[in-house]
């Protein structure tokens, strides 16, 4: 899993028809170590985050284990909002 910010969302009235009701967000990922070095992906929210809230996203196959969406084109997924970050 990789840690990123949700900083928008994505309409699509045309799209691939395993992924109508899906939300779609745009998501800057940290995987870098300065935070505005991430990349900047699209992923399916299936959870309900907003906008500048911090996630978790899986990416590649994992993003399709979710039941109904096994056959869908999606290769990343928001599965958890983060409440807190606890410093070590």
């Amino acid at each position: 899993m990789k840690i990123g910010t949700v900083i928008n969302s994505i309409w699509s009235t045309r799209k691939d028809e395993s992924l109508v009701g899906v939300k779609l967000m745009i998501v800057h990922l940290h995987d870098r170590p300065r935070e505005e070095d991430g990349r900047i992906i699209v992923a399916a929210d299936l959870i309900g985050a907003g906008i500048g809230e911090r996630v978790l996203v899986t990416e590649g196959s994992s993003a399709r284990r979710v039941q109904g969406l096994e056959n869908s084109p999606i290769d990343a997924m928001i599965v958890g909002i983060i409440d807190e970050e606890k410093e070590s």
